[in-house]
């Protein structure tokens, strides 16, 4: 594999800084051991957890939305989700997308974490979802800079809409980095949309976050039907798209109905970031905030 990178920073498969990450489909129905799974890898890579042809059917969903927005290849077939001429990114309305509801709001995912967690669960309303064009990455960061206001035991569920192969750009794990106190109770602290930092992504390079903290990257090629969860600790990121495909995926929160929330993501029309505090003269950039934290 000779066509993988993050941040344009190319990555060599199975080496000191990426490697595979491992399924758990054989704990399932034992919540003990997924929950020990849990602590010790960060995440949960559940195979074929969806119907494959309801997360199609959400694809098509997302496809649609591309198309009427001018996004894709006009000489290709739509379900191909061949990037247009423009290359954009786009911001997508999941409130018209019933069959992609069906799939993050199912009541097996939902019993899921009925089960996992002990009690009646919840799905935030707002769903996040992303067509990531050509060329493009998420940075490193942990989830709970976006979503901190609430319960600490949330949990992000992120789905593939199809089948996405590492070249085009699919989510990484930085593995141990739920177990990174020093980075936890610094970083991890932050709120993005009231300081102190300008940019709360905490690194764009993947090579400073292994050989400064350890670990390595995980990722995998991810199947229509699979899903991967992890809480608000875990670091992560995604590879580049390096394709001329459009990566569809999802991510989606859930949490025991009974503790605290977040409220800029419920509701009919949820806040979100808006509130944010926009100005930018007080803040320090993350640079500046890692060396301060003593973490650069």
């Amino acid at each position: 594999m000779t066509n993988l990178s993050m941040g344009k920073q190319k990555l060599e498969w199975n080496s000191k800084y990426l490697t595979e990450l491992r399924d758990s489909n054989a704990l399932l129905g034992n919540i003990d051991a997924l929950k020990n799974r849990l602590d010790e890898d960060g995440y949960l890579l559940l195979r074929s957890f969806h119907n494959r042809d309801a997360v199609m059917r959400g694809r098509m969903d997302i496809m649609q939305q591309l198309s009427e927005a001018g996004c894709l290849d006009p000489h290709s077939p739509m379900e191909e989700g061949v990037i247009g001429p423009e290359n954009r990114a786009l911001g997508l309305d999941y409130k018209r997308m019933p069959a992609f509801l069906d799939v993050v709001n199912s009541p097996k995912l939902m019993a899921f974490f009925n089960e996992f967690l002990g009690g009646e669960s919840i799905t935030y309303d707002h769903k996040w979802i992303r067509a990531i064009q050509r060329g493009a990455n998420t940075g490193a960061h942990y989830d709970r800079v976006y979503m901190g206001r609430g319960t600490q035991n949330l949990y992000t569920v992120w789905t593939p809409f199809g089948d996405i192969a590492k070249e085009q750009g699919t989510l990484a794990i930085a593995l141990g980095s739920h177990h990174w106190d020093k980075v936890k109770n610094t970083y991890g602290q932050v709120d993005s949309d009231s300081g102190p930092v300008k940019d709360s992504l905490f690194s764009r390079d993947p090579y400073e976050i292994v050989d400064k903290f350890g670990g390595c990257w995980g990722t995998t090629d991810f199947e229509a039907g699979d899903i991967i969860m992890f809480g608000m600790f875990t670091m992560h990121a995604s590879l580049d798209n390096n394709t001329d495909r459009y990566r569809l995926s999802s991510d989606t929160r859930y949490q025991l109905e009974s503790e605290p929330k977040d409220m800029r993501w419920i509701g009919k029309d949820p806040i979100g970031h808006k509130g944010a505090d926009s100005s930018n003269e007080h803040k320090q950039t993350m640079a500046e905030a890692r060396k301060g934290w003593g973490l650069d």
